[in-house]
């Protein structure tokens, strides 16, 4: 069997450096987008989640407490459990539509993706 050669995708995006004087720089500048500039995706899945049903909110650009608060508001209003993690929100349930009419009356621009 012949070994996989490694590449910097498998060290998770980090680069080693032996200079002294390397700075890494990281995005903590980021600033959350208003809800009106924010191009949002709804989705519906159910892959890779043992055929459970499940609504994702991909598109967020910001912080991951923004983010944090908007996936708690979402689960909130839709009374139903959920997570966020990877930069996206995902809500257990088919709740597409509930979450799309919650997002467009917080001012965010979603776009309804899938069937």
């Amino acid at each position: 069997m012949k070994k996989k050669k490694l590449g910097l995708e498998d060290l998770g995006g980090f680069v080693f450096s032996t200079n002294d004087n390397f700075e890494y720089e990281t995005d903590e500048n980021i600033e959350t987008l208003p809800p009106h500039k924010q191009y949002l995706e709804a989705h519906f899945s159910n892959k890779g989640r043992g055929g459970k049903i499940v609504t994702i909110v991909k598109g967020f650009e910001g912080t991951d407490e923004d983010l944090k608060i908007l996936g708690k508001l979402l689960k909130t209003k839709c009374g139903v459990g959920g997570a966020v993690k990877d930069g996206e929100i995902i809500i257990q349930g088919n709740y597409r539509d509930k979450v799309m009419e919650i997002l467009k009356k917080e001012k965010y621009n979603v776009k309804r993706i899938g069937g």
